[in-house]
């Protein structure tokens, strides 16, 4: 854990934040795809505003997954993943596909299949409708999707069931969902593939780290970014005050009234650029309040 100090509060880096391998991957092969010519992501490449910028910046367009059409004749599926099925459509309609699937989510379709084809009836945990899991319901449209215990309420009375999760859902909210479908539907066998990935895992865990140090914690990701709203609604569970921020003219200076440390986690789409612009804008805030507490007195 990093910690930088100011006159006013010291500024606590989680040890494990930001950008993941998955999400780097993507940019990185989307940006070498655009160096050679026009290309249209199919929705958005990560859930992060400055992401978006910096690929438009370098001439990226944007068409819907869902879509027919696109701009350009070469088209990028986005870190998030998609169906097969959609996949094979925008290829019968004569596209060039770059396919930048984060490969811990190409495990969860692994495991999906995985169960389908053991014959249980599939089971994810995770946030209806967001674009990984629009992704892997598409070639099993049969698969129920939970997100909290009432939501078991919903799942048909069979003898197996196989669950498996969205990558960035906290791993304890998934287990404890898993033990609570063990215990509401005691007559079936249910087997469950842990499928939430690494990196998630590991925000996760160095968040309660840093809520042990800290007062307030800033979430820096995408406004639309599962795994920093999670992280955000974590610390706060854990006692912390917080607050998700995607920019430096997010922060309020009311927030930092009496606070003598702030923690900084961010989420797995957030840009390096984006962690260093607000650590310095903290910083900035901490020097400033330092000099006009001398001149004043």
């Amino acid at each position: 854990m990093k910690t930088i100090k100011t006159p006013r509060y010291d500024i606590l880096i989680a040890k494990h934040t930001g950008m993941c391998f998955g999400v780097r991957q993507a940019i990185e092969t989307t940006e070498a795809s655009l160096a050679q010519g026009p290309a249209s992501i199919l929705g958005q490449l990560a859930h992060n505003s400055a992401v978006k910028s910096r690929l438009a910046s370098q001439g990226a367009r944007t068409a819907k997954l869902e879509g027919k059409t696109a701009p350009t004749q070469h088209v990028i599926i986005t870190a998030h993943g998609a169906s097969d099925r959609d996949r094979k459509r925008w290829h019968k309609a004569g596209y060039q596909i770059t396919d930048t699937t984060c490969p811990l989510v190409r495990v969860a379709h692994a495991k999906l299949s995985k169960v389908v084809a053991e014959g249980y009836q599939p089971v994810i945990v995770g946030k209806a409708g967001h674009v990984e899991v629009r992704g892997l319901q598409g070639d099993f449209p049969n698969a129920r999707v939970i997100l909290y215990p009432d939501d078991i309420a919903d799942l048909p009375y069979v003898k197996r069931l196989g669950i498996i999760s969205q990558t960035t859902q906290p791993i304890d909210r998934v287990r404890a969902l898993v033990s609570e479908v063990r215990k509401q539907r005691p007559e079936a066998e249910v087997v469950y593939y842990d499928t939430v990935c690494h990196p998630t895992k590991d925000r996760q865990t160095s968040l309660h780290e840093l809520c042990q140090s800290v007062e307030l914690v800033l979430a820096i990701g995408g406004k639309n970014s599962n795994n920093t709203t999670q992280l955000a609604r974590t610390a706060r569970k854990l006692g912390c005050k917080s607050a998700h921020i995607e920019s430096p003219d997010d922060i309020r200076e009311e927030w930092l009234e009496g606070i003598s440390r702030i923690g900084i986690t961010a989420g797995t789409s957030t840009l390096d650029e984006s962690i260093h612009a607000i650590t310095f804008r903290l910083q900035e805030i901490g020097e400033s309040a330092h000099l006009l507490s001398q001149t004043t007195s």
